[in-house]
């Protein structure tokens, strides 16, 4: 018996992922499995580009709003929930189109990790916190490397919160991350596909996003989670956008001065994100979608699936 298919679409921020999922879907018969660790959490939407109300009425979606700000969702927790989406999806015969620039959420689900089952130790983290700022994160980050060489390879110094999250597994359980994250490949059927813009055309599209998240109210987004108690140095908030509005929102800056260090931010960002997955899978079909329209894009999937086009 063939296996269910899974077709994932991968890619940095503002290259265009969310409009070719949803033509494939529209087209396809499809339904939108994200695959985005910020579009997890309830009242963050501007600023995780989160797909608008009339996007989700036009195409099922599925895993995002599944947290509020303060809570935590672990990776283990994510790959269960997608897998259960997936399946649903299959179950009404429809195509689940796995949709997101997470790296490690798409590793996740489509190479079946088998993640260590650690439960967060707070205490321990808010002591490898301390320790990354009072030493800095290369200190940390070489630290790890003495005690899992192999998964400091494989994490950018600068995440810290990759950096703890590995030294936590090691100074919890006596083992390495590394050891531990083993893979049992997902009963699907494939197909990853990637895209990508040459790099001024990709900035550019940054800075439009940016200043259009600014006019939907990113600002007053952020204002409002703070006035509800949300911290900065909550994990959901740490990311690009937030981070920088809610120091403005605090006085450390001008809004201009934030807004400068979001478009630096996420350049930097998109380069760590395309560097990531070009790395970790060489199986991924890239797509320039400067060159490529998503019609052949459609195409090419529909081959892959085996059926005619709809």
């Amino acid at each position: 018996m063939a296996l269910p298919p899974l077709v994932a679409i991968v890619g940095p921020t503002a290259v265009g992922k969310s409009a070719v999922a949803l033509h494939l879907a529209g087209r396809l018969q499809g339904e939108i499995v994200s695959a985005d660790s910020r579009q997890v959490y309830r009242g963050m939407d501007i600023g995780t580009a989160k797909p608008t109300p009339a996007e989700r009425a036009r195409v099922p979606h599925h895993l995002l709003d599944v947290v509020n700000p303060d809570q935590v969702l672990t990776l283990a927790e994510y790959q269960a929930l997608a897998y259960a989406a997936i399946a649903d999806v299959h179950r009404r015969g429809r195509l689940p189109l796995l949709v997101g620039g997470s790296g490690l959420y798409v590793r996740a689900v489509t190479e079946g990790l088998l993640i260590p089952r650690v439960p967060p130790n707070t205490a321990l983290r808010s002591e490898l916190e301390a320790e990354a700022k009072r030493e800095g994160a290369a200190a940390l980050h070489e630290r790890l490397r003495q005690l899992d060489p192999v998964a400091a390879a494989r994490i950018d110094a600068r995440n810290v919160r990759r950096v703890i999250r590995a030294l936590e597994v090691c100074l919890t359980t006596g083992g390495t991350a590394s050891e531990r994250q083993v893979r049992q490949p997902p009963p699907y059927r494939i197909l990853k596909l990637g895209l990508t813009r040459p790099r001024p055309i990709l900035y550019r599209r940054i800075d439009r996003r940016i200043d259009e998240m600014l006019d939907a109210g990113l600002v007053a987004e952020v204002r409002d989670l703070m006035a509800r108690g949300y911290a900065l140095n909550l994990p959901a908030l740490t990311g690009v956008g937030y981070r920088q509005i809610g120091e403005h929102l605090l006085g450390h800056c001008t809004l201009n001065e934030a807004v400068a260090a979001i478009r630096k931010a996420t350049r930097r960002f998109v380069r760590q994100q395309a560097n990531w997955f070009r790395r970790e899978d060489p199986g991924i079909r890239w797509y320039d979608m400067e060159e490529t329209p998503v019609t052949a894009i459609e195409d090419e999937v529909q081959k892959w699936l085996g059926a005619e086009k709809v």
